[in-house]
């Protein structure tokens, strides 16, 4: 889960009043049955931590950071070498911290009528990451599972979710300014009946999709909840992984076809193994 892009520039740490969430649907019903919840500390000299918490049933579809403590203040990196730290019963790793956005994407040419650049808008652009290894058998017996994350942040005595999504780039070419705040409070489980109809009407203007057509399409993205079978290898649709090409994807999608890359290929700074997120580029930005 990454968040503040171009960080830090919007914000020199992870937000101490807010509820990060990584959920889970196991059973199909487009619900949290297991939810991971990510705390932190407010800053000093310099310094934070993360506390994870897992919830299961009830507790797990509450925004609020419930359930076990997986994980008790473990300190955030904000240098070069990512801080990994495992869980002493096995089977739990976690970094959190700044870290290279592995997102790629040519954002100039895609708001300039697709005239495109060449230019990767994320190429020397950080995030601050979380990265979470838990058991397979956490995330429930069968195959196929659904991912969502959330950010929720307490303001005036209640904690207000500011962000949700799974496949990429969603609200950016399918929600007017004035629903996204009412898509980010939302759940997944009511965007079929709650976003069908404009969704498709976006289909339509930006890729002559027929009415048939857009639902076929849309049942990819709505609900928004990325589903991976965890018996066949990941790569976007099923599940994503850093180098999977998802800009590339959405404009094949909300062009109809027309439009079906922007020439940007992955990132090459990704780490072999665990945290997986290449170190952080210098800020302000070589040159």
């Amino acid at each position: 889960m990454n968040v503040n892009p171009y960080a830090p520039t919007g914000g020199a740490e992870f937000h101490p009043d807010a509820v990060y969430r990584l959920n889970i649907d196991n059973d199909g019903d487009d619900r949290a049955d297991v939810a991971y919840s990510f705390t932190f500390s407010a800053p000093a000299a310099g310094s934070q931590t993360v506390t994870v918490r897992r919830a299961t049933g009830e507790a797990a579809q509450r925004h609020e950071a419930l359930g076990d403590v997986v994980f008790a203040d473990v300190p955030v990196a904000f240098g070069d070498a990512p801080h990994v730290v495992s869980s002493p019963y096995g089977g739990y790793r976690i970094s959190a911290g700044l870290r290279s956005d592995p997102f790629f994407a040519d954002l100039e040419g895609i708001v300039n009528d697709f005239t495109w650049t060449g230019k990767d808008a994320m190429a020397d652009a950080n995030v601050f990451g979380i990265v979470l290894e838990v058991p397979d058998a956490d995330l429930g017996p069968e195959p196929v599972i659904g991912v969502w994350a959330r950010v929720g942040l307490h303001q005036d005595g209640q904690l207000l979710s500011v962000d949700r999504g799974a496949h990429p780039s969603l609200t950016a070419y399918f929600n007017a300014e004035e629903v996204k705040d009412a898509y980010n409070t939302g759940e997944p489980a009511d965007d079929w009946e709650k976003y069908r109809e404009p969704w498709t009407a976006v289909l339509q203007h930006t890729g002559d999709y027929t009415t048939d057509a857009a639902t076929e399409t849309l049942k990819l993205v709505l609900p928004d909840i990325l589903r991976y079978d965890r018996s066949r290898p990941a790569g976007y649709p099923n599940g994503r992984t850093l180098t999977d090409d998802v800009t590339s994807a959405r404009l094949t999608m909300v062009s109809g076809g027309k439009v079906t890359s922007d020439h940007i290929p992955p990132h090459t700074d990704l780490l072999p193994a665990f945290p997986y997120l290449g170190h952080p580029h210098p800020y302000p930005p070589a040159g």
